[in-house]
């Protein structure tokens, strides 16, 4: 009894307000998190899992900026300590909801909520913390009500705080302001500060901000076989947030994308923050198949959906990133300006890959193929000077070049029952997307485009701001919401990762936002980049990673001496593992014809599902998953692994049962290999039913795709 008693005046002492403590648990039970005010008032919750921490007592606030242009001319007072507690209101919620596209045809909605109403009496200001817990994790957001005390602040920084139970493993990217495109690292908490200078690789924009500092999605295993997951879910008119990682105690921070100014974030309340999340589990399906970020997104704002719909393209893209290609028209011009640069005086340097032959073939292609879409890259005046000028007038996205007859070429689409897909490179320069935005968005509906690829390639315009920053997370979602009253379907590249903004806005079908297949051009991304990216990057929303490279050794038809580094069966496996209703055949037409019975798996492969099951998963080695078509009996399934290979064993326990399968199976060959014999590979044909067994080989690098058609 004493030593319970010295244990109770201990936690009075040092954590006063923990005997007052708030908990929220999960509809099951599992996950729970207990808030409190420690010390000073300072806002603290915890998080647990099967009665395992995931979080240790981690602190909530923002630290204010001093407004030099407000009228009171005063420094703010912080909002992180000093409170005290007024009110707290639970509830619970569930609900199904279908998305437009997806994974699965519904997805339900399940959390309990505890909304803890603070008073900060320094300042005579009210701010709500609010936490909605699912079986699978939890989201926690500042929500500032309008008042007459917090009407417009300045956020300096936001120190929410994610304290780890010990030196764990983590799937990072080096924190930066700019882009993701780096290959994630795998390594204890401890060793990220001793990795950081290895990890970081060169690209046309980026700004790291700390030795420590990491990306989310953040992917983290514990040596007691937890899975968790940090992440941030609706970023709207906020900055992205990365984390700080304070490596001696191993508690992470949230740290957001500067302005141009240095400062964090603008708010006029009533205002809400974007969630925080923390996705956990003991399997590491969970990771994958669990829809925390969508859910803790708006319902779908667009009133009319049907005009949205899954792609799969092709296009003149690849034939530039290997170099056999270019994407300007001539070689004699030094710079160009709109509406003076007169063309019709270059001579062509007979390179150009949007020129009219080029792209009927890729129609050709599309049409023999039931694809839906070709995108054409470089089609429109100002590739001769785009990139590394810090253009402002950069294009129009109007004007085609001399050799791109953008009526006869939407006449001869049409008419095979393909569209054009528009291709917009920003060059960066948000401010002249802005202005040029109407009249682009009108000229593709005059010619019947649905869908458009934007690109931000290069450094911020205006000048200062960064990929991620408030500013240009506002144009992002400005463009997006745009393109939807113009029946638009957007997938930018190079623009900030998404936070599952896509249940919002459903034309938002895919981003890039992460090394995507373009790399495997220049020096290539490891195995394991693609059996990584669904536990990071995908987290927030689908990837167009442009995959379907059948001709992985780029020498053999360039003078290119890099390689895809995976087999082709291995590619295929990507069209089931990296989800997305955008699906790229990345390769040209004359080198998927050396191996047409292998593309028949991406011609009959859908990319809108009823269900999706994960049936083997562990981060950066191996995915397996089965999906059944939407509207239909038929599943496929698809594995993909790392450099080590991986042997799998798949129960069709869900299967339709008395009902037989047509059953086809991709797989690598038994000499395959992604670095000897990329090529190699089999297609085997038998009968299946529920209960039956695939045992399956995945060669290094390698895969496999299964295709089950009900009889």
């Amino acid at each position: 009894m004493k030593k319970l008693l010295r244990v109770i005046l201990a936690l009075l002492i040092f954590f006063p307000g923990m005997m007052n403590a708030q908990t929220v648990k999960s509809p099951n039970g599992k996950v729970w998190v207990k808030f409190s005010l420690t010390g000073n008032g300072v806002p603290t919750y915890e998080m647990f899992y099967k009665h395992k921490t995931v979080i240790k007592p981690s602190h909530l606030g923002l630290e204010l900026a001093k407004n030099r242009r407000s009228s009171k001319g005063m420094d703010e007072t912080n909002l992180m300590d000093g409170f005290t507690e007024t009110a707290v209101h639970d509830s619970t919620f569930d609900e199904t909801w279908k998305p437009v596209w997806g994974e699965t045809s519904t997805i339900r909605n399940h959390y309990n909520e505890m909304a803890v109403n603070l008073y900060q009496k320094s300042s005579n200001r009210h701010i709500v913390i609010r936490f909605r817990v699912y079986d699978y994790g939890m989201g926690l957001r500042y929500e500032f009500p309008q008042q007459a005390d917090l009407n417009y602040f300045i956020i300096k920084e936001e120190h929410t705080q994610f304290a780890m139970t010990g030196d764990h493993m983590a799937y990072w990217l080096p924190g930066d302001y700019d882009t993701q495109e780096y290959e994630t690292q795998i390594s204890r908490l401890s060793q990220i500060r001793s990795k950081m200078k290895s990890a970081v690789g060169w690209n046309v924009s980026q700004t790291l901000f700390s030795p420590t500092g990491v990306q989310t999605a953040l992917q983290i295993k514990t040596d007691n076989g937890l899975y968790i997951n940090i992440h941030e879910a609706a970023c709207v008119n906020y900055p992205t947030m990365s984390l700080n990682l304070d490596d001696k105690n191993f508690v992470f921070e949230s740290w957001l994308t500067p302005d141009a100014e240095g400062l964090k974030g603008y708010v006029q309340t009533p205002f809400n923050t974007p969630w925080r999340t923390v996705l956990v589990s003991d399997d590491a399906r969970d990771m994958l198949s669990c829809k925390l970020t969508l859910n803790l997104n708006e319902p779908c704002k667009l009133e009319d959906t049907s005009w949205i719909h899954p792609i799969k393209y092709c296009g003149v893209w690849w034939e530039m990133i290997v170099g056999a290609k270019s994407w300007s028209y001539t070689n004699d011009l030094p710079s160009v300006k709109l509406g003076v640069t007169d063309y019709s005086k270059c001579k062509p340097n007979n390179t150009h890959g949007a020129n009219n032959a080029e792209v009927r073939k890729y129609i050709d292609f599309a049409a023999k193929n039931h694809l839906d879409e070709v995108l054409v890259e470089g089609w429109d005046q100002g590739w001769e000077d785009w990139f590394g000028h810090s253009k402002d007038d950069v294009f129009d996205f109007v004007t085609p070049y001399p050799d791109f007859d953008i009526k006869a070429l939407n006449d001869y689409a049409h008419s095979k029952g393909v569209k054009i897909m528009m291709h917009h490179e920003t060059s960066s320069s948000t401010r002249n997307y802005e202005r040029h935005l109407e009249a682009a968005y009108d000229l593709m509906n005059k010619y019947g485009y649905d869908a458009v690829k934007s690109g931000y390639v290069g450094d911020i315009i205006p000048r200062g701001e960064h990929h991620y920053s408030q500013f240009i997370n506002n144009h992002y979602l400005y463009c997006v919401t745009e393109a939807a009253k113009h029946h638009i379907m957007v997938n930018a590249h190079e623009a900030v990762r998404p936070t599952g903004l896509c249940r919002t806005y459903p034309n938002m079908v895919a981003n890039e936002s992460a090394r995507g297949t373009e790399y495997e051009a220049s020096g290539g991304n490891a195995p394991y980049h693609t059996v990584i990216l669904p536990f990071t990057r995908l987290q927030g929303g689908p990837m167009d990673y442009t995959p379907g490279i059948f001709e992985t050794r780029l020498s053999t038809w360039t003078n290119n001496k890099n390689y895809v580094h995976t087999t082709i069966v291995g590619q295929l496996a990507l069209y089931m593992v990296m989800y997305s209703p955008l699906q790229m055949l990345a390769d040209t037409p004359e080198n998927y014809a050396k191996y047409d019975d292998a593309l028949q798996f991406i011609r009959d492969v859908p990319l809108d599902w009823a269900e999706s099951k994960y049936l083997e998963a562990e981060p950066a080695k191996y995915i397996t998953v089965a999906r059944k078509a939407k509207n239909s009996n038929n599943w496929f399934i698809g594995g993909k692994c790392d450099q080590d290979g991986h042997q799998s064993t798949i129960k069709l326990n869900f299967l339709d049962k008395g009902r037989k399968y047509k059953c086809t199976i991709y797989a690598d060959a038994s000499n395959a290999d992604y670095e000897k014999n990329p090529e190699a590979y089999t297609i085997l044909h038998r009968t299946v039913k529920k209960g039956d067994t695939l045992t399956l080989k995945e060669a290094r690098g390698g895969g496999f795709a299964v295709s089950l058609f009900a009889e």
